[in-house]
């Protein structure tokens, strides 16, 4: 190891995760044969964990009974090779708790617990519905804040709050907030990225590692550049995030992008032979299509 090297956090959930695509029939049903091919890609590239029924896993799509039978499908496929995080939030309090226990029940590691959207609670609010749904999941937490999605951000308050409760370890940070992220730590927090734009940065501010999209066509890459840099290689590291970059822009670079752009990437990979999404998202249409696959290719991920 380089003598420079990097004291890596602690990292309850794994290093490289990708919060992982659904796939679909034609007739828009689970295509659970699919999607367990999704989660060995990804294992087999650089992952040691997952996200299930999270946002690119189009959770607001999917009822409750799909949510565990994609869980178990992919627990079936990778089994102990992988920790296995379940997406259990929503903006209902009573679902959001069947869904946890059902999580359990399934084999989950963890839950990603999102900020209710649409209804914009307030902080008290925020704070009670995580307290319900971390008492009934029975489960180590990582909670989600991503205030673009949901409109409302978590206040340090809160995770002040939320972290005397033991099973809440971990915060996926899409709020691109650095400096808080740090505080979030000193809260004893580890903290993952939820911004693939933000990786690099985040590992140099401490982050335990990534909840990725672009994960789906680049974990080997991802992967290099975390070990890269807490081994104390930050130029090489660099040069890595660097090659990342037109992959990054091409996936998260459309309006519509998440299961979208992570469908047609697996799509341009062989992994999946369609891109196929539920409305009220589109899949990509060829002119996008086209962008991507530049984009991968100018990463070097299409070689």
């Amino acid at each position: 190891m380089n003598a420079s090297a990097t004291s890596a956090p602690a990292a309850p959930f794994g290093r490289v995760l990708t919060a992982m695509a659904t796939a679909f029939t034609e007739d828009g049903a689970l295509d659970l044969e699919a999607t367990a091919r999704i989660a060995t890609h990804l294992v087999d590239h650089g992952h040691d964990g997952l996200v299930v029924s999270g946002t690119t896993g189009e959770s607001a799509t999917t009822t409750p009974d799909e949510d565990g039978e994609i869980l178990a499908a992919v627990k079936d496929a990778v089994g102990d090779r992988a920790v296995l995080l379940a997406g259990v939030g929503t903006n209902d309090t009573r679902t959001s708790i069947a869904l946890a226990q059902q999580a359990r029940k399934n084999g989950a590691d963890g839950v990603l617990l999102v900020t209710p959207y649409y209804n914009k609670p307030g902080q008290r609010g925020v704070l009670e519905h995580f307290r319900q749904v971390v008492d009934a999941a029975e489960l180590p937490v990582m909670l989600y804040d991503v205030p673009g999605r949901t409109g409302t951000t978590i206040a340090l308050e809160t995770y002040e709050q939320a972290a005397a409760w033991e099973p809440v370890v971990a915060v996926k940070d899409a709020v691109g907030d650095f400096a808080r992220g740090v505080r979030l730590q000193q809260l004893g927090y580890a903290v993952y990225s939820g911004d693939d734009v933000a990786n690099l940065a985040w590992l140099a501010h401490g982050a335990a590692g990534f909840v990725s999209v672009v994960g789906h066509a680049a974990g080997d890459q991802l992967r290099a550049m975390h070990d890269a840099y807490t081994g104390g290689d930050h130029a090489a590291a660099l040069k890595i995030f660097t090659r990342m970059l037109p992959a990054i822009d091409a996936v998260m670079g459309v309006p519509n992008y998440g299961a979208t752009t992570a469908k047609a990437a697996l799509q341009l990979l062989g992994v999946l032979d369609n891109r196929r999404v539920r409305s009220p998202l589109v899949e990509l249409d060829d002119a996008e299509l086209a962008a991507l696959r530049a984009g991968l290719d100018a990463a070097g991920l299409l070689t």
